[in-house]
């Protein structure tokens, strides 16, 4: 044997356990360990065949006292009184047989830990023509995916669950679009883009910054995972504009400059059929009054017009700068004996259309600031992915009903879009907490929005990067298409959920004591799920991280006023526990 041979030599094939095709034992060597997720390799020879390769990756290891009868034996046998010897087993799901001859490892076959070719080959990365790093396994040795799972080739969508604050989900998913556009497998990453959702605070807003804690280890970690430990170069911020103020300044703290605001104007609402996701709750598309949703959304686009420039309309001959006097107008009509039937419908009952009503003006206090006839129009505040690679939208000011929304009025417009332009570019889609806009109940248009996103994305070139809790409340149809599922940190009582049923019952425990940074990957070329942990962010996580932010950006050279405004030398959420 050469050296290399020696030093990976960890056990044999057990002998007191069954040995299966898919399964078996190893006796570790009293000089060598074994440790979960660390991948192994054994041979045997067959006659008339040859040699038949199998690997496998550690899924459980036990030590035990071997000639031990009693709990209470230890203490003899420590003080050497009763004769004993340490025994450690390790449990072995098998990856890969090559060449596929199922056949169980013989018991006393040598095990040795696979490194190099060995390693590629037990998980498939030889078989990987566009290599994805997702981060780095047990061994320290860079993990991948296949973009072919990714990019709509043969899968696309990936899933991610956790427990919130912990299971570093966010973290995860931009650190896998870095990858995605700097590390290669992508051969036409410049064409591809990104829309990302911000819920949780302003952590979302410095993707553009380096990181003042990347030091000389974090990029040595990057640079073995083949990438750049930079920031994204190109990225647009939008948020919503700030409550009662008419000048358009963005909703934001932390960032001052570099940030567009965005609105939709009345004229937009009414022309676009926006309506409907003003009752964007997963319940209400059961009701009755969705008939009416409908009717008024159609008399909208064809008895309004645009007047003047600041985005206002006159609908049936009312004019109407702000939400409210649309509400107003709306529920005149749908009132009124003379225009009942031909905008709530002529069958439409009394309590149908107070129901209606009620919802509609419960809507004001969310939407009043994001639906506009009162501000100069410009195109920059229109939310759009085309003027550059990464599109941030900070809702995290805005109520839930408005981050509704906000989200499915984005999601639809970028959809058709991109099903109008044809084939010829990707967009991913990053959205957390999806199981609040495709929960498992009921129906809404955001809903709507990603199943189709979900069954027909694949084709259109829009990829889904969902985060969520609690897979199990997330719509089935919407899991289940997609190739990539990854894990984090989660609840014991979630972990036992079927949803989960991919990870091995060792991965399940061990997914409830996961630290932030390590999550469980699975893929389908790969049978078991690869434990891996991804570097700290390269990028800002938040402005204390901050180093130069950009003087400009795809969004501020167009209509951030304030572009030109120092940054706050002090960072007000530095007391917010950190995203990783």
């Amino acid at each position: 044997m050469d050296q290399e041979t020696l030093t990976t030599v960890v056990g044999r094939v057990a002998g007191t356990e069954d040995s299966t095709p898919l399964q078996f034992c190893v006796a570790i060597d009293p000089e060598a360990y074994l440790q979960l997720d660390d991948v192994v390799v054994t041979r045997r020879e067959l006659p008339g065949l040859g040699e038949v390769t199998s690997y496998g990756v550690v899924t459980q290891v036990s030590a035990r006292h071997e000639g031990a009868s009693f709990g209470s034996d230890v203490f003899l046998i420590s003080d050497g009184v009763l004769p004993a010897q340490v025994q450690e087993i390790a449990e072995i799901a098998t990856t890969r047989v090559e060449p596929e001859c199922y056949v169980p490892p013989r018991p006393g076959a040598v095990v040795q830990r696979a490194v190099g070719e060995d390693r590629a080959q037990a998980l498939y990365f030889d078989n990987m023509t566009r290599q994805v790093a997702v981060g780095l396994g047990r061994d320290g040795e860079p993990v991948y995916l296949n973009m072919d799972f990714l990019d709509g080739t043969r899968g696309a969508h990936v899933s991610i669950s956790g427990v919130s604050g912990v299971a570093t989900k966010t973290s995860f998913a931009l650190f896998l679009l870095h990858s995605i556009f700097r590390g290669g497998a992508l051969p036409n990453a410049h064409n591809a883009k990104a829309l990302v959702f911000s819920v949780k605070g302003e952590d979302l807003l410095f993707l553009d910054t380096p990181n003042v804690h990347l030091d000389e280890k974090l990029k040595a970690e990057y640079a073995k995972l083949g990438l750049p430990a930079e920031p994204f170069a190109s990225v647009g911020f939008y948020a919503p504009p700030t409550p009662s103020d008419t000048t358009g300044k963005p909703y934001v703290t932390g960032r001052t400059s570099g940030v567009g605001a965005f609105w939709w104007t009345i004229a937009e609402f009414c022309a676009k059929d926006l309506l409907p996701y003003v009752f964007a709750d997963a319940e209400d598309e059961r009701n009755q009054y969705t008939m009416v949703i409908h009717q008024v959304a159609n008399r909208l686009r064809l008895d309004s017009t645009p007047a003047g420039k600041d985005g206002a309309a006159n609908v049936d001959g009312v004019l109407c700068r702000t939400y409210a006097e649309l509400v107003d107008v709306i529920c005149e009509r749908v009132t009124d004996e003379e225009t009942r039937a031909s905008w709530a419908g002529a069958v439409t009952g009394a309590g149908t259309v107070n129901a209606f009503i009620r919802r509609l003006r419960s809507s004001q206090r969310a939407l009043n600031g994001l639906i506009r006839g009162d501000l100069a129009d410009h195109p920059a505040r229109s939310l759009s992915t085309e003027n550059q690679q990464v599109t941030v939208v900070d809702i995290h000011n805005l109520v839930e009903r408005a981050q509704r929304f906000v989200v499915g009025v984005t999601l639809s417009a970028e959809t058709a879009r991109k099903e109008a332009a044809g084939p010829g570019g990707l967009l991913f889609t990053m959205l957390d907490e999806l199981n609040k806009y495709a929960p498992r109940e009921g129906s809404s248009p955001i809903k709507e929005v990603l199943l189709d996103i979900a069954e027909r994305g694949r084709s259109l070139g829009v990829i889904l990067i969902g985060a969520q809790q609690t897979a199990s409340e997330v719509e089935r149809r919407i899991v289940s298409n997609s190739s990539v599922r990854i894990v984090g940190r989660l609840d014991a009582a979630e972990a036992s959920r079927p949803e989960y049923g991919f990870l091995p019952a060792s991965q399940r425990v061990r997914a409830t004591l996961a630290t932030p940074g390590t999550m469980f990957v699975s893929q389908p070329e790969i049978p078991v799920p690869i434990a891996v942990g991804f570097p700290f962010p390269a990028w800002a996580t938040r402005l204390s991280e901050a180093g130069q932010i950009p003087s400009a950006t795809a969004t501020s050279k167009k209509s951030d006023p304030f572009a030109g405004l120092p940054t706050r030398g002090a960072d007000p959420f530095d007391d917010d526990p950190p995203p990783f």
